[in-house]
């Protein structure tokens, strides 16, 4: 190994820190933006002004608005430490307190995402990977349901899963973020097992 191979081997770990820092402070301003104003459209000039961060170095991290938005959102989700969709049946009555109590936290960014255009964006990226946890953690119990009933017991639960709901409960009702995931709880639990008793009764008609 010559001595320029070692000293880029040397340097590689330095510069891979000094980019996921950089990385980090592009995403920290994004955040900044959303909770001074909503409803920014997050020009890629004033991120370079409020990161400090140049342009062309922000294109290298992030090549489109929409690399910007995933990895954004990504990272919130990673910061809260609690998962925003199920996995399984049983996370759609264990998750909403604790992922609830975890928004109060992010307030200014959840908000934003519900107020802007740039937020809907953001929330609308996600929508196939979000459809896709809510149907599979609802297989079971929407067994033998026909396609519309299914469709709209897929969506009523993902609604109240939802930080719409949260921000609703708050707003509407003054309850802090785990007593609307408690309540949203209680309410997913009412339904999927109103779900599961329907289902039931008409497979017990069936086999009469």
């Amino acid at each position: 190994m010559n001595s320029q191979e070692m000293t880029q081997k040397y340097e590689s770990p330095l510069r891979a820190e000094q980019a996921q820092a950089t990385r980090e402070r592009i995403l920290a301003a994004v955040r900044t933006m959303l909770e001074r104003n909503p409803y920014s459209l997050l020009g890629f000039d004033e991120l370079a002004v409020v990161s400090g961060v140049n342009r062309r170095t922000i294109f290298r991290h992030f090549p489109t608005k929409e690399a910007l938005l995933e990895a954004f959102w990504a990272s919130i989700n990673a910061s809260l430490g609690v998962r925003f969709w199920p996995e399984r049946e049983q996370d759609l009555t264990d998750l909403p307190p604790d992922l609830f109590a975890a928004l109060d936290a992010i307030e200014g960014v959840i908000r934003a995402s519900h107020a802007s255009a740039t937020g809907r964006e953001m929330r609308l990226q996600a929508n196939a990977e979000r459809q896709r946890a809510f149907r599979s953690s609802l297989t079971q119990v929407a067994t033998g349901m026909d396609q519309k009933a299914t469709r709209q017991l897929e969506a009523v639960v993902q609604l109240l899963f939802s930080a719409t709901a949260w921000q609703t409960m708050k707003d509407y009702w003054g309850l802090t973020g785990r007593e609307a995931g408690e309540a949203a709880a209680w309410a997913i639990r009412a339904l999927l097992n109103a779900a599961k008793s329907q289902q039931g009764a008409v497979q017990k008609e069936k086999g009469k």
